[in-house]
């Protein structure tokens, strides 16, 4: 190794190979990129924390770039993972390109899902220097029994877009690959790189352990504006599509060379999608449609398309959230609440996708109480307050999906495998009975399936785990990875293009002949066969839209918090709060506005029945869980049928007759003694846990989803898991993936954490009990709710307008 002073004149000169490329393009290195490349120089691991749009590409690529050149090798010498398949395209442009700036030999290489058998066959052989991919495929290359000659070389890992994998199994799975990596290859660096977290330390700890904290770019200006009600114009109380504020989107977009139109959903994509094509001025194929399950050929298409600018607007989803340089992009719209502050930058960053330029948003809100989540999440930005991504821990069916690859990239020693993979974050507390649990049922199945063959993945050759079966080994590779579908289906057309993919549960509703709208276009369908559903373009326009599961996102605890602060406010300075005041005098003169450490009842009666409304302000996921729980108790001390419906600021309780209640016996209702108790009894645990036991059993591969072209339908993989769950619940009931799924419903579906925490700070605090003689414009929305799912959507509409109107009329 050359000593400091050898080294530092050898990096100056490489150095400068690429502080030429940099003023070629007339722009100069920031110095949180120089700080980047030297760490990388002197051995570093660490993690990148700057805004969207700063350069922490460069920074992360220009060490292992200037590394290259002061050492050349052929050979893998540079791992670069990415979330999404489209951002692995962008990055390998990039990448490419800086490369060819150095003058250095390195092939780059992408490989994800949708590389060609050429690109996976030249990689097979080694044919590149840095490879671009995603978790997925890294777990896949480990399970190949020559992975220590492949990395062998390697000296440096960078995962791009770090805040987007850390808080998932996508990101407990990459940990684990990673680990793998480290145990290989004591040397090997590992820098990650995040634009929107909360939790830093936390973050960089989970990456890569010990490493250095670099933050740079300074704070990027981000300018939220909001489009406000004008003079008497009637907001909405109630609603998420907000297709009443197409005129002023339009507006907005026209104003504008390229914009991007952010919906929360897909379906809500769809549906402004459709809408702004219905009054679109220019040419048809100026608008296009972008989200997740569009098929990948055409996202392409339109991510290409907005690199050349020759888009004047997309209507996108989360798919266009990360790191894909659009420069051509001048407006970002987001439409209705962003539910969360990282979110919310995370999209602005979209537009000003340049050094030193501000990004910009314009919120559009689909009902007047979204304008207070507007002005909550600007002063979050303002403060600096973004929500933190909390790792998951000890994940065992992940745990068992490494196990297999470890077993078929060579093998493992149980006591190595153990310490191994304790070492990582996500499995630090792991104790030595729940791996061998997990270790054993990867042997036998458990001790209820110990009598069939095909759930023995493993087999002990000496002191080493191995896979001896081809067909093992060719179902796990065909399984890699942690994402999970609810059963789709391919959209094509008769013709053979492919337009995408939907849930089996929306198709399995419709009828030949019947029409729908996807991808941007209103098809017909014709048959179901072999796990496609094919279509042709429809006449008429109409139809339904595809409803994917997630349907909603739940509002933050970061933005919650500062939501109840902003309400609370009776001075608040926001245009937005201004806008709201004749709404909350309502609500003040009808009941209360909650303080900060308040919390209101109302309890109402009306024609239909009695309402109890509780506004808790802490998600829908929460509330769902609290709703439940109060439901339970309630029916325990006075039997009854009892309804409810949530939305992200509170929950209604609904009963043909309520229980006479006062304040005091809702705080006992609510309180948290038991709660874990309770709350299993409440939500019937063990069928949602049958449910997500589906999700657990296909990543811990007791279940397979089938070979390509021969995938099983929706229908037979929730026959199967439930019956294995069924099995398992009876005669091996301490069996690791039923306490995985058991927990995942605590954890994800009710948020348990969060649902505590609120009931132990409601406990704490005071408690506002209002009989109300109407629905008051918090309860409006919640009665909307309750409402929707029991009628048809004309009738739905018709009397919510017509509640509307009596509402106004006496307030």
């Amino acid at each position: 190794m050359p000593t400091h002073s050898t080294r530092s004149a050898a990096w100056r000169r490489a150095e400068r190979r690429l502080l030429d490329w940099f003023a070629a393009q007339e722009r100069r290195p920031a110095p949180f990129q120089r700080a980047a490349w030297r760490a990388w120089g002197d051995g570093e691991s660490g993690l990148v924390h700057a805004p969207t749009g700063t350069g922490k590409t460069l920074a992360a690529a220009g060490g292992p770039l200037i590394d290259g050149v002061l050492r050349p090798a052929t050979g893998l010498q540079l791992l670069w993972i990415t979330p999404l398949r489209s951002l692995a395209s962008d990055t390998t442009q990039h990448l490419t390109a800086a490369v060819e700036a150095m003058g250095l030999p390195w092939r780059v290489l992408r490989r994800t899902g949708d590389s060609g058998s050429a690109e996976r066959a030249r990689l097979r052989r080694g044919a590149c220097e840095l490879l671009v991919t995603t978790p997925e495929s890294l777990a896949l290359l480990l399970t190949y029994p020559d992975a220590r000659e492949r990395f062998a070389r390697l000296r440096g890992v960078v995962v791009d877009e770090w805040h987007e994998l850390i808080g998932n199994k996508r990101g407990t799975l990459l940990q684990l690959g990673l680990t793998r990596l480290r145990r290989q290859l004591p040397a090997l660096r590992t820098w990650g790189l995040s634009a929107t977290l909360g939790n830093l330390d936390e973050a960089l700890h989970a990456l890569c352990g010990d490493g250095r904290l670099i933050a740079g770019g300074g704070r990027r200006k981000v300018l939220v504006e909001t489009a406000l009600p004008e003079g008497d114009e009637r907001f909405p109380w109630a609603g998420h599509l907000g297709l009443s504020q197409l005129p002023r989107v339009l507006d907005a977009v026209r104003s504008a060379t390229t914009s991007l139109v952010f919906a929360n959903t897909r379906s809500q994509a769809e549906l402004w999608h459709e809408a702004l094509s219905s009054v679109w001025p220019d040419a048809p194929d100026t608008l296009a449609l972008h989200h997740g399950s569009i098929d990948p050929k055409l996202r392409a298409q339109t991510e290409e398309r907005l690199r050349v600018g020759s888009l004047r607007c997309v209507v996108a989803t989360s798919s266009l959230d990360l790191g894909v340089d659009f420069s051509s992009v001048e407006r970002v719209i987001q439409v209705g609440s962003p539910k969360s502050i990282a979110r919310l930058l995370q999209r602005a960053g979209r537009s000003g996708h340049r050094p030193g330029a501000a990004s910009r948003i314009l919120c559009v809100p689909t009902h007047l109480l979204e304008l207070a989540e507007v002005a909550a999440a600007r002063r979050a930005l303002a403060a600096d307050h973004l929500e933190p991504r909390h790792p998951p821990r000890g994940s065992l069916d992940v745990l068992a999906q490494h196990l297999v690859t470890m077993a078929l990239g060579g093998g493992f020693d149980a006591d190595d495998a153990f310490a191994e993979i304790t070492s990582s974050h996500a499995y630090a507390q792991l104790s030595r009975e729940r791996f061998d649990a997990v270790l054993a049922y990867l042997q036998t199945g458990g001790t209820a399936l110990a009598s069939y063959p095909e759930y023995r993945k493993l087999v002990r050759e000496g002191d080493r785990y191995v896979v001896d079966s081809g067909r093992i080994a060719r179902m796990h590779r065909l399984s890699i990875g942690t994402i999970t579908s609810d059963g789709s289906l391919q959209v094509r057309y008769m013709k053979g293009a492919r337009l995408g993919s939907v849930e089996e549960t929306f198709i399995a509703r419709l009828r030949p002949g019947d029409r729908f709208l996807f991808a941007g276009r209103h098809l017909e369908l014709v048959r179901v066969r072999d796990m496609t559903a094919y279509v042709r373009a429809a006449t008429r326009r109409r139809g339904g839209v595809p409803r994917w599961m997630g349907g909603r996102l739940p509002l933050s605890g970061e933005l919650s918090d500062q939501l109840r602060d902003v309400l609370a406010d009776r001075s608040a300075p926001e245009a937005e709060m201004r806008a709201l005041r004749p709404l909350l005098a309502i609500q003040a003169t009808q009941s209360a506005v909650p303080g900060v450490h308040e919390y209101l009842c109302e309890r109402t009666r009306t024609r239909e029945g009695d309402y109890l409304f509780v506004y808790p302000f802490a998600g829908r996921l929460a509330h769902e869980g609290m709703a439940a729980l109060l439901a339970y108790r309630l029916s325990r001390a006075h039997p009854g049928d009892y309804g409810y419906a949530v939305n992200d600021y509170g929950f209604t309780l609904t009963a043909a007759r309520m229980p006479l209640l006062d304040g005091d016996a809702l705080r006992v209702l609510l309180h948290p003694w038991h709660l874990r108790r309770d709350i299993r009894d409440s939500v019937n645990l063990t069928e949602l846990a049958r449910r997500q036991f589906r999700e657990v059993a296909r990543v811990a591969g007791l279940v397979f989803n089938g070979y390509p072209a021969h995938n099983k339908t929706l229908r037979q993989l929730q026959a199967s898991s439930g019956l294995l769950f069924d099995v398992l619940k009876r005669h091996d009931p301490t069996h690791p993936l039923l306490w995985q799924a058991e927990r995942e419903v605590l954890e994800q579906q009710l948020d348990y954490t969060r649902l505590r925490a609120c009931l132990v700070r409601m406990a704490r605090g005071r408690l506002l009990w209002r009989e109300t003689p109407r629905l008051t414009p918090l309860a409006f929305p919640l009665w909307v709710e309750r409402l929707r799912g029991g009628i048809a959507a004309d009738d739905w509409k018709a009397r919510v307008e017509r509640m509307r109107e009596s509402l106004e009329a006496k307030a």
